[in-house]
């Protein structure tokens, strides 16, 4: 793999995991103002900068997804979308303040070992 594509597939896994932690805290804040206020959950989130601007992330994150495929074998690039998952419990944690469980963080350490034995078989 390229230092370019891998630039390309970083960015992709790393937009994603951002517009992920944008929508939720987006919905977050429509669902409380739909509760406290009444309304539509639908209109509130519609109307969240938050929410769409991570919808904005997102799709930003598919195009570079696509061009990623373009260029990187799908058993290459496939196994990348685990760190987005690492990212997300990482921003949940940190960013969000959500609880985190040992399980959690545990298996997200067994995603990186995973990760890891991937991109080391492709090496060779």
């Amino acid at each position: 793999m390229t230092l370019p594509s891998l630039a390309l597939l970083l960015f992709a896994v790393f937009a994603s995991a951002g517009g992920q932690i944008m929508l939720k805290h987006g919905m977050k804040g429509a669902a409380a103002a739909a509760g406290r206020d009444g309304g539509s959950l639908v209109i509130r989130a519609a109307t969240s900068p938050w929410v769409v601007l991570g919808l904005v992330v997102f799709a930003v994150s598919a195009l570079a997804w696509m061009a990623t495929l373009a260029k990187v074998p799908l058993s290459i690039a496939y196994p990348f979308n685990a760190l987005g998952y690492l990212l997300i419990v990482m921003a949940g944690s940190t960013v969000l303040h959500e609880r985190t469980s040992m399980w959690t963080w545990g298996g997200s350490l067994l995603v990186v070992i995973g990760l890891a034995t991937v991109m080391a078989g492709q090496q060779r």
